[in-house]
């Protein structure tokens, strides 16, 4: 009789773990989103034929067209002097670091309403602007001042200048996150420090600065809603006009979310394939090998 052996044991499959909380809690906010969907669809105060006589109305388009324009020109203004004021922050001469902080430091300390405001009434601070010689009487130009600052011209300078200290923190911090060797190889190669700063530490610095740069110009585009306060001709603006007579308030402000919702989109995908270009042939760690001989060939 053949001795049997005892068979080995077969591994238990482990039972799923249900994730009760996790179900419980999807449910509620399930119940929650339909919910409140449900209120949206049966409040009567929205007036959806408000709504959708307004989203596409001249005034909404205008102020669309507007928001637009002032977003891209201040986002110009920010980057341009972004640039600048971050290589001012970075340089070894105490004037121009000393002046690019107390730029810095003002303009991001002083909230922008209030740099919008001043902007707005600088007629009242200097009734009249004049260009010509210092300390005598000869003119080349007076104007007054409220006719040369218009609403739209606040809101550009207020916004800009705002943006301006903003922009050169991204770009210093995305220059100082280039290595220092990147520097050192350029020089080793007879670049100059111009050349440098352009063809080999700007577009490295670009992956680190495109995605908070997106999120500024995102919230530039909000932010633009706040020239309302001096007419700026903006989306916000003209809606707020308009309600002001039909007291359609609650429908024209649904009107005014629905078009930032569109716009900001856009921008978020603008930002998602930016994010991808510059960070092609980057890794966590470092820079891409080689990435100094080549702009050195075509910097020469």
């Amino acid at each position: 009789m053949t001795e049997q052996h005892a068979a080995a044991p077969v591994p238990l499959k482990a039972t799923p773990v249900r994730h009760v909380g996790r179900t419980i809690a999807a449910v509620v906010v399930g119940i929650l989103v339909l919910g409140l969907l449900w209120s949206l669809a049966k409040n009567p105060n929205l007036d959806w034929p408000s709504i959708l006589d307004y989203l596409f109305a001249e005034l909404t388009l205008r102020g669309a067209v507007v928001t637009v324009v002032l977003t891209v020109i201040a986002m110009a203004i920010g980057l341009v002097g972004g640039v600048g004021v971050a290589i001012m922050r970075l340089s070894d001469n105490y004037v121009l670091r000393w002046v690019a902080t107390a730029y810095v430091w003002f303009f991001r300390g002083t909230p922008v309403l209030v740099q919008i405001i001043f902007w707005g009434y600088l007629g009242a601070f200097y009734p009249r602007t004049t260009l010509g010689i210092p300390f005598t009487d000869v003119t080349f130009y007076d104007q007054r001042t409220s006719t040369l600052i218009t609403g739209t011209t606040a809101a550009i300078l207020a916004l800009g200048l705002n943006e301006v200290a903003y922009a050169a923190e991204i770009v210093r911090g995305g220059i100082q996150s280039v290595a220092t060797g990147q520097r050192e190889a350029a020089a080793s190669l007879g670049l100059t420090p111009a050349v440098t700063m352009r063809k080999v530490v700007l577009p490295q610095a670009m992956r680190v600065i495109v995605p908070p740069m997106g999120n500024e110009v995102i919230t530039m585009l909000k932010t633009t809603a706040l020239v309302s306060v001096i007419a700026g001709k903006d989306l916000l603006t003209n809606l707020q006009q308009a309600y002001a007579q039909n007291f359609k308030v609650i429908p024209l402000l649904v009107v005014a979310s629905l078009w930032y919702l569109a716009m900001v989109t856009v921008l978020s995908l603008v930002q998602s394939r930016l994010e991808k270009r510059f960070g092609r042939g980057f890794s966590s760690a470092r820079a891409p090998r080689g990435a100094v001989a080549a702009v050195a060939t075509d910097a020469r």
